[in-house]
C-alpha cells in the first residue's frame, strides 16, 4: 500500500474521530487528521534534525527537527509515536517516547491536523530511512536555533518547535 492509500482517522475541531479516508484524499481534501511530531535527541543532548526526501506527499524537500508523521485510523498517538519515531530513525527498541502536549496546527490553507508533541533520548546508532529522510544529523541546540534563519524549516514542525519552547520556558 502506498502512503496515500494509507487510512487515516479524520476528526473534528475537538479531536473526536467522524469519518475514515485514504491519507491522499484527506490531503487533497484539508481534512482534518492527526499526527505526532517526537523531538529526538541523543545521549549528548544534541537534537535529531533532517531533511525531508523530494518524493514525499506534503514539505517536500524541508528540513525539520521532528520525527513523526500521520497517525492511522484505529492508532493511538502513543503508538503512532513510537512507531513513527523508529521508522524515521531506522532503529528498534527505542523507549516509549513521553507525550508533552497537544495542539491544532492550522495553517488557514486547508492545512489542519491535531498534533501530538513527544520527545524520546535515542542512544541508538541511527539508520534513517531513505525514503524520508535525505540528510540528517545530531545538532546542538543551539545550532538548531541558529539555522532557524538560514534553512528552510516544514511549517508545522515550525509551529510544534516554537510551541515547545514556550512549554520548557519557565512560567
Amino acid at each position: 500500500m502506498s502512503a496515500a492509500e494509507e487510512i487515516l482517522d479524520i476528526v473534528d475541531e475537538n479531536d473526536r474521530v467522524v469519518a475514515r479516508r485514504p491519507r491522499g484524499e484527506a490531503y487533497a481534501e484539508g481534512l482534518r487528521h492527526r499526527c505526532v511530531f517526537v523531538e529526538a535527541r541523543d545521549a549528548e543532548g544534541r537534537v535529531f534534525v533532517h531533511r525531508r526526501t523530494a518524493t514525499k506527499l506534503v514539505f517536500p524537500s524541508l528540513h525539520d527537527m521532528f520525527v513523526g508523521g500521520v497517525v492511522g485510523a484505529g492508532e493511538s498517538y502513543d503508538d503512532a509515536a513510537l512507531r513513527e519515531a523508529e521508522e524515521e530513525l531506522g532503529v528498534s527498541g527505542l523507549p516509549r517516547p513521553e507525550f508533552l502536549f497537544k495542539f491544532l496546527y492550522d495553517d488557514g490553507a486547508g492545512r489542519t491536523w491535531w498534533s501530538a508533541v513527544y520527545q524520546v533520548v535515542c542512544a541508538l546508532p541511527v539508520r534513517p530511512q531513505a525514503e524520508e529522510v535525505a540528510w540528517h544529523a545530531f545538532l546542538p541546540p543551539e545550532e538548531v536555533e541558529r539555522r532557524l534563519t538560514e534553512w528552510e524549516w516544514v511549517p508545522d514542525g515550525r509551529a510544534a518547535y516554537e510551541r515547545l519552547k514556550a512549554h520548557r520556558s519557565p512560567r
